[in-house]
């Protein structure tokens, strides 16, 4: 699982990195770098493979059941953007290490820019679909957190939930469109989805599968009517501009295009659809590019521009315009990256990026001008550059686009007009920042050149324009004809990338942009006039007035619904529930099924009695909380003895646990309550909630009755059958938990760590004074911890812990198991803390319960990763009898680790919860009743 390691190499690079924080930024960067570098020598070898067309496919076993795995494919296609990601990750890795100052978390930003990468690698590598999910907003996720680095920033702040409520809601979009190409397919494999696009365009739910997926992609990729979040997440440190914004995120949803292209593409909806869309983008951006003052504002329209582009080149559907598309992603992530880095050193040298501002650098920084000249020149498409040979295809291509009519013209008209703009942009780049005069009140002022090694990633990226520019045959031919050929899914179209291919209408096309562009830029003014007569549209405004309309319309909504009022609660959701229902019921029937009723024994009705009188004295006496607490515990015990009288001892014992578990825990909350209520409701109230209750009560007796007298087919058969062959256990009950439905478990005791943890963190630093007396004013021992309470408490812990052992080890075969074992266990350490106090308990525990809470999760979480080193599916047990000739013959099972790891958060979870309780006051801090009407 190389191809895993490669994903997982970033992530393990963001939990180490941070360590090295204080050893400075050089040694931080170097470490950051190593993950990186790794992941490029781990594909190397796979370069002859993927020469020769084929891909390569590593793959394990999940969640079967949902067609999850973990499943990863190396193509040309995913070799391209992992070098993109890899190579330009080191090179944003070294220049942040200069572009970030002393003062700054240098580890948080490394730590968070590797996990990008990681998850960018997620998704180019994936070979299932629903595990490209997971990296896809994982990216979303991460990129709000890089945007939003300096959170000072207001702006910073609202572009990066404007990125993160866009690419959000694309993402939901996207698994939508996900979960409907694996309904069509029966697959979420990308070979079996990619083999079956003429059944996937065939199908009744194409159209809309379509138009997710794309949501998906072009709200990642900033395209129209989307494109409006990339400027404004410009508030990023330029690293984060440089990597995210130009080289890898916002290539996502371009690669999915790419990825899924052999499936989906070919028809008039995709023409359509993705087609003008892009052109739409090329245009918009293309044209307020120009018109910005702001570097990094011009950078970022400009490469929605580009993206737009690159989408149209998808969307033309002939196979040339898709390896143009391929071509341009290099081109464009080369010389934005470098474009990007370079205004970042144009800002971190003068202290401004308003370009009315910054004029005349050359005389200051002739190196950093030279390099960001050279890669504007490339954006604008000039000969001997890579941008020039890719924008030549996309003429080219423009003008094989054959529609109907006078709308042949549109395709060649919009790409001319958008390479006008291009030159006019690059132009003005280069022009205003470098040359027009002298700087005019610069906040950091002489500026001069960067640090030499923060110019090195410029003249690496610059390098590569030039190469590619002037041999793109040698530099790059190799790697883009296997990327084409995995984007097209098969056979590439004859093509030569060459420096010039003679005088034709795409060369003539070029040279009316070129001409076109400087004449623009040189009337420059006249077109800021006219642009200056519309109203500029403020997106962020308008994004924060929807997300304030919103919020506004859901705080009403919420006010209508939530008073504050319990009863209205539950009679909504009864509503809720029997309008749901009130159909399914009806055509079921309420009448009772042919089967017998078991018989009522005289014990059986005694105790069916016994706790519906406690259960109604509990709510009669609800204000009276220790009487209703008491009469609580009743019913409690009674829905034990059910479970034991019905066969379920592991219920039964489970159930005891708990009450012991919820009862100390209530009384320790109580003892700061007040022991009575006053009455609150009208009489009319509560006989309309006794109306309500018994309707409820009445309704589920009925359903209950008309399930089970009626035949039905129970999954237990299949437990029964297959618990001692499959699971290695005759406890059908542990088995599931641990075997069948493991992960469930693993599930909820990773909840019950995350609850036990919160109530730590909220109860930590809260501290409550306890009262002196009682609700009648009797005053409360002054011996907080009586001797005979830990007399008895202390001798019954090892016998207790011995019990808990015992329900441990049996647990597998006999009633008993983790979860029991840890309430067991925490009911024993809990006594001792109430007998003789908190100090002299933490002196004999000195391991902290988060850790235990930890480590129980770590282990359960193990024993499932431990079988994929068998190359079986997560959380799959094995399990062997052994002898030895005193013990003789027992079993061996890796569900009992993972039992252990249940047991360990059961105890560490428990005990974290009810410490924290316990630990609200000081004893020494009490306050009589008239100041404090708590107690118990």
């Amino acid at each position: 699982m190389s191809l895993a390691l490669v994903v997982m190499l970033p992530f393990m690079g963001a939990v180490i990195a941070p360590q090295f924080a204080q050893a400075g930024r050089t040694a931080i960067a170097i470490a950051s770098s190593v993950p990186s570098l790794v992941a490029l020598m781990t594909l190397f070898p796979y370069w002859e493979r993927l020469a020769g067309g084929n891909a390569v496919i590593q793959h394990v076993e999940w969640l079967p059941q949902i067609g999850l795995s973990l499943s990863f494919r190396l193509d040309g296609l995913a070799l391209l953007f992992a070098l993109l990601i890899l190579v330009i990750g080191i090179l944003i890795i070294l220049y942040a290490r200069y572009y970030l100052k002393k003062h700054e978390n240098v580890g948080k930003f490394y730590s968070l820019l590797l996990l990008f990468q990681g998850a960018m690698l997620g998704i180019v590598l994936s070979n299932n679909l629903l595990l490209m999910l997971v990296f896809w907003e994982l990216t979303s996720v991460v990129s709000f957190l890089l945007i939003s680095f300096w959170n000072h920033k207001q702006d910073a702040r609202r572009g990066a939930r404007m990125a993160l409520a866009i690419t959000g809601g694309g993402g939901l979009a996207l698994m939508a469109g996900v979960l409907l190409i694996g309904q069509i397919v029966g697959s979420y494999e990308l070979e079996v989805v990619l083999a079956a696009g003429d059944q996937i365009r065939a199908h009744a739910l194409y159209p809309i599968t379509l138009a997710l997926i794309l949501v998906g992609a072009f709200t990642k990729s900033a395209q129209f009517p989307f494109h409006f979040w990339l400027p404004h997440a410009m508030q990023a440190p330029t690293p984060v501009s440089a990597y995210l914004h130009s080289a890898t995120m916002v290539k996502a949803g371009i690669f999915l295009m790419a990825r899924l292209y052999p499936a989906l593409a070919g028809t008039e909806q995709w023409f359509y659809m993705v087609s003008f869309t892009g052109m739409i983008t090329l245009l918009i951006g293309a044209y307020v590019a120009m018109f910005k003052h702001d570097l990094k504002g011009l950078l970022a329209h400009s490469t929605v521009s580009h993206l737009g582009l690159i989408t149209l080149l998808f969307g033309m559907g002939t196979k040339l315009a898709a390896v143009a598309a391929v071509f341009h992603v290099v081109n464009h992530a080369t010389f934005k990256a470098s474009l990007f880095m370079a205004a970042g050193i144009i800002d971190h040298e003068t202290g401004t990026r308003d370009m009315r501002r910054i004029n005349g650098l050359w005389r200051y920084m002739p190196h950093t001008a030279t390099l960001a000249m050279v890669a504007a020149a490339s954006m604008a498409g000039v000969p001997l550059l890579n941008g020039f040979i890719s924008k030549e295809m996309f003429f080219a291509e423009a003008l094989e686009l054959n529609l109907p009519g006078i709308w042949a013209y549109l395709p060649p008209l919009v790409a001319t007009l958008a390479g006008i703009f291009a030159v006019a942009y690059s132009a003005r780049f280069i022009h205003d920042v470098f040359f027009n005069g002298q700087p005019n009140n610069l906040p950091v002022f002489p500026p001069h050149e960067p640090p030499r090694y923060m110019k090195i990633p410029v003249e690496i990226l610059v390098f590569a324009c030039l190469a590619v520019g002037m041999f793109p045959a040698f530099s790059v031919g190799p790697l883009l004809f296997i990327a084409a050929s995995a984007t097209l899914g098969g056979e590439v179209p004859d093509y030569t990338l060459a420096v010039a291919h003679g005088f034709n209408l795409p060369l003539l096309m070029s040279f009316a942009a070129f001409s076109g562009g400087l004449v623009m830029y040189s009337q420059r003014q006249r077109f800021f006039d006219f642009h200056e007569r519309f109203k500029e549209i403020d997106e962020k405004a308008v994004f924060e007035s929807v997300v304030t309309w919103i919020g506004n319309l859901s705080e009403r909504v919420t006010n209508k619904l939530e008073n504050g009022s319990l009863q209205r609660y539950a009679l909504l959701l009864f509503l809720t529930a029997f309008t749901v229902t009130l159909w399914p019921l009806t055509e079921l029937g309420f009448s009772i099924g042919s089967n017998e009723l078991s018989p009522v024994d005289y014990p059986s009705a005694l105790g069916a009695l016994v706790l519906i009188g406690a259960a109604i004295g509990t709510v009669v006496m609800h204000r009276q909380r220790l009487t209703s607490l008491i009469l609580l515990s009743v019913v409690g015990l009674l829905v034990a003895v059910a479970f034991a009288t019905f066969s379920a001892p592991d219920l039964a014992l489970t159930q005891l646990s708990v009450e012991v578990v919820t009862i100390i825990l209530l009384v320790l909350s109580l003892f700061y309550l007040p022991a009575q209520t006053p009455v609150e409701t009208t009489a009319f109230t509560r006989w309309r909630d006794v109306g309500i209750a018994l309707a409820a009560g009445i309704g589920m007796t009925l359903v209950t009755l008309a399930l089970l007298t009626r035949p039905f087919s129970s999954i237990s058969e299949f437990f029964l059958e297959n618990s001692k062959p499959g699971g290695g256990g005759t406890n059908v009950v542990n088995v599931i938990l641990v075997d069948f439905r493991g992960f469930d478990t693993l599930g909820e005791i990773t909840v019950l760590a995350i609850a036990a943890l919160g109530i730590y963190s909220m109860m930590k630093y809260t501290k409550l004074q306890a009262p002196a007396t009682d609700r009648l004013g009797n005053p409360w021992s002054k011996d907080p911890h009586p001797t005979m309470l830990m007399q008895i408490s202390r001798p019954l812990l090892p016998l207790a812990l011995m019990v808990s052992v015992f329900i441990f080890l049996r647990g597998h075969n006999l009633p008993g198991g983790g979860f029991i074992a840890g309430l067991i266990t925490a009911v024993a350490l809990i006594s001792q803390y109430i007998a003789s106090g908190v100090d002299w308990s933490e002196q004999r525990v000195k391991t902290p319960y988060q850790i235990v809470v930890a480590l129980g999760v770590a282990i359960a979480t193990l024993t499932g990763v431990g079988s994929y080193a068998f190359g079986y599916p997560f959380l799959t047990s094995w399990f062997t009898y052994a002898s030895l000739p005193v013990i003789g013959k027992f079993e061996l099972a890796t569900a009992m680790i993972f039992d252990l790891g249940v047991y360990l958060t059961v105890v560490g979870a428990t005990l974290l919860a009810l410490t924290s309780l316990g630990k609200l006051s000081d004893p020494s801090t009490k306050v009589s009743a008239s100041h404090n009407e708590g107690g118990v």
